[in-house]
């Protein structure tokens, strides 16, 4: 790619240290051995990325502590998404020792796996709702990791917490593999009429059907983002490893770039880095 790139969101597990519970199944059996930092790294920076945000994958207190030394220690990760009980008594406490241990300037945004949770409100609960004003006051962004029906709950909570910004992670997983795009895309323009909303364009490969997940099959939904959000509130994520269940690296940032063809240059550089760096003030990190 001829602009540099920063990639919004990527994972890193190392299989020796704990297990990832998720990683279940055949479909997913390519992904149950550790991905690293020195994985990653040569196929980021061969496609022009300059920095890259990690996020956590395991609802357990140890692991951001973990990214965030990694984070210190290598240069090419600007970014943390990481993990804090969100209902704890002592979440400013907790948010406090994260942002004040190694790598604590690199916290940017904490994450919860809201997909997994059954009650559909969850985000509504006044427990949670209580550590989104501490993560807000912490001077953090929250990124959302649900499902397509968990947007209205996402969407009410977002309008009650103006001065949180809320990152929706993988377009809140539209239904790829069905070519749905309703009440999806509905549910979405209602989310990104909040000021205080922005959405990543990753994951969409790995809500196709296998094998399935071609430019054509993607456009629906990348083209609905772009219109609700505007180029401005768009944010590039490769999703690796999980990516890497349909497709490498390179390919899945040239993907996007044919997704976002249709964009200005100064459209694309918002999209593919300068999006990323304000959302998540990566300008101390980011190169």
């Amino acid at each position: 790619m001829d602009r540099p790139v920063i990639d919004a969101h990527h994972h890193v597990w190392d299989l020796s240290v704990r297990p990832q519970p998720w990683i279940k199944g055949d479909e997913l059996a390519p992904l149950a051995h550790s991905f690293s930092l020195d994985d990653l790294a040569p196929e980021a920076r061969a496609a022009g990325v300059t920095a890259t945000v990690v996020v956590q994958t395991v609802c357990v207190p140890e692991e951001t502590p973990e990214l965030l030394a990694l984070a210190a220690h290598d240069d090419l990760v600007a970014g943390v998404v990481g993990w804090t009980d969100l209902t704890a008594p002592d979440i400013t406490d907790a948010l406090a020792a994260l942002r004040e241990g190694p790598g604590g300037d690199r916290l940017v945004s904490i994450r919860h796996q809201v997909q997994n949770e059954p009650d559909p409100h969850w985000l509504l609960r006044a427990d949670v709702r209580r550590g989104l004003t501490a993560v807000a006051r912490a001077g953090l962004a929250y990124d959302l990791v649900i499902k397509s029906h968990q947007l209205p709950a996402a969407t009410a909570v977002a309008a009650s917490l103006t001065g949180l910004t809320f990152v929706l992670d993988h377009l809140g997983k539209p239904p790829v593999a069905t070519g749905a795009l309703h009440p999806w895309a509905d549910d979405l323009r209602r989310f990104a009429a909040l000021p205080n909303t922005v959405a990543k364009l990753s994951g969409l490969l790995t809500e196709a059907s296998p094998g399935r997940g071609d430019v054509d099959s993607l456009r629906p939904y990348a083209d609905t983002a772009l219109d609700a959000f505007g180029p401005h509130r768009l944010l590039y994520g490769s999703d690796w490893p999980v990516s890497t269940l349909e497709a490498d690296y390179a390919d899945v940032l040239h993907l996007t770039d044919h997704l976002t063809e249709a964009l200005s240059p100064t459209e694309k550089d918002a999209v593919f880095h300068h999006n990323a760096a304000r959302v998540y003030d990566l300008h101390r990190h980011s190169k």
